[in-house]
């Protein structure tokens, strides 16, 4: 397992620098708007949570073109590559745009939420700007997919670092009114994050339609774009929508988490916004090692080696104990400090330091579960996985969240105890699960087997032959 650690590494820190962008845009709203009050950051801890749900859904759809294009390039089917490119973008967009219009309708939902008049007054601006980008968002997905499910992970990471510089540019200029730019306080973030997605997708568009290393894998005829095979379409789907079900689930366990909050009052939902925000980075980079788990894990399996694929999805495993753990110990140490930057209340600053203090309890089993899901998806295993989340998050977590933090009296530590016990179920599921489709003998979902191989090969030579 040890000569798949190095290459699984050198996939990974692109893809962990390129995942830590879409979660950095809103850390760094968050940290900027917390010094304009604590009930502006709570404002974005709802509008956070809700359009969040949305993007996690697009990007899971968008994640089902990896192993299939991991598989393809594994083969050397170039033909095959060129078709999934054309599919991948037209349903991104098509998806963008259906979240993007969605988003808008979000506002509708917020005054029933119970939540307070004055963040919801403050948070349906938000949420309406940064809807709208998210059909960017999903461009810049389509075509960053399809490149690392090539390998080609450093031309993401280096746009979202660029795309976080400008963001962060944009935020410090429009929220508190430098470089002669107005002081649009909290909508200055929002307008901040539609501007450098839309940047993002171009230049991710840019790369992947005029590289000339991808001349061969593009499709060779410009009108093959105005054909999607409507079997790439569907074969996108299948692998693309449990993933983004699955990521919906766990989020909008969270986001339901974040509403309950609201429950307790302003200070209570500004100090989870800062602790989900900080896990939120450490989870992003988790998956990023996720992201390469596929990619190694699908290609192996595409070139026939199974007992390879299982050890590069181990060896993954080991990256992310190792990684989360780490992380776990500095969120304790730090947790007292990390809240100061978002927000100086201290009353803010001493709940967020306890639930930071939980947050590190679940780090290792978030970072286990997310690469189990990265792993299992490398052998188009995805269905399953989502039932796991669903019964994890909605009928472990949530239910045992509320109770903990209603009907026993602990607040937001028992809303979080919650949230850790689902977390824990879900890795152990996973981990038990990848064992036995990589076990020797197994043969994973959606690969054909020898006998099938053999029939197509008959059939090639028979249709080879002269007439008659």
């Amino acid at each position: 397992m040890k000569s798949h650690l190095r290459p699984t590494i050198l996939l990974a820190y692109p893809v962990v620098l390129s995942q830590l962008g879409h979660i950095l845009v809103s850390v760094c709203d968050s940290v900027m708007v917390g010094q304009t009050g604590k009930l502006p950051l709570a404002a974005v801890s709802v509008g956070v949570s809700l359009t969040t749900v949305l993007m996690v859904l697009g990007l899971g759809l968008s994640m089902g073109a990896v192993p299939r294009v991991a598989a393809a390039n594994g083969r050397g089917d170039n033909g095959a590559l060129g078709h999934l490119l054309v599919g991948t973008i037209w349903l991104n967009t098509l998806v963008g745009v259906l979240l993007a219009g969605l988003s808008q309708l979000l506002p509708l939902a917020m005054p029933h939420l119970h939540q307070a008049p004055a963040v919801v007054a403050l948070a349906t601006p938000w949420v309406r700007v940064v809807g709208l980008s998210l059909l960017p968002l999903m461009v810049f997905q389509g075509f960053r997919e399809w490149a690392e499910g090539l390998g080609l992970t450093r031309q993401a990471m280096q746009l979202s670092i660029l795309g976080n510089v400008i963001n962060a540019l944009l935020c410090y200029a429009l929220i508190f009114g430098h470089f002669g730019a107005p002081a649009m306080g909290l909508m200055g973030a929002a307008w901040a994050t539609l501007i450098a997605r839309i940047l993002m997708a171009a230049l991710m568009a840019q790369f992947v339609l005029r590289a000339e290393k991808l001349r061969a894998k593009r499709p060779a005829e410009a009108a093959t774009w105005l054909r999607p095979g409507l079997a790439e379409l569907r074969g996108q789907l299948a692998l693309g929508l449990p993933i983004g079900v699955q990521m919906m689930f766990e989020v909008g366990a969270f986001a339901a988490s974040a509403l309950m909050m609201g429950w307790l009052g302003v200070t209570t939902q500004a100090a989870h916004q800062i602790a989900i925000n900080v896990a939120s980075v450490t989870y992003m980079a988790a998956s990023g090692i996720a992201a390469a788990a596929t990619i190694r894990v699908g290609n192996l399996r595409g070139a026939g080696d199974l007992a390879g694929a299982r050890q590069a999805g181990f060896a993954a495993y080991w990256l992310a104990f190792a990684f989360m753990g780490t992380m776990g110990l500095l969120l304790v140490i730090f947790r007292h400090l990390i809240p100061t930057f978002y927000n100086t209340d201290p009353a803010v600053v001493a709940q967020a330091a306890t639930l930071l203090a939980i947050a590190a309890g679940f780090q290792i089993s978030d970072g286990l579960q997310v690469v189990g899901l990265g792993a299992l998806r490398g052998l188009e295993d995805v269905k399953v996985p989502s039932v796991v989340a669903l019964l994890a998050y909605w009928a472990v977590a949530l239910p045992l969240g509320y109770g903990l933090g209603f009907g026993l009296k602990l607040g937001a530590p028992g809303i979080w105890l919650g949230l850790l016990t689902g977390l824990s179920v879900v890795a152990g599921v996973l981990l038990l699960r990848f064992r036995r489709q990589s076990a020797p003998g197994e043969r994973p979902p959606g690969l054909e087997s020898p006998t099938q191989k053999l029939t197509e090969a008959e059939e090639l030579v028979v249709l080879g032959q002269p007439a008659g």
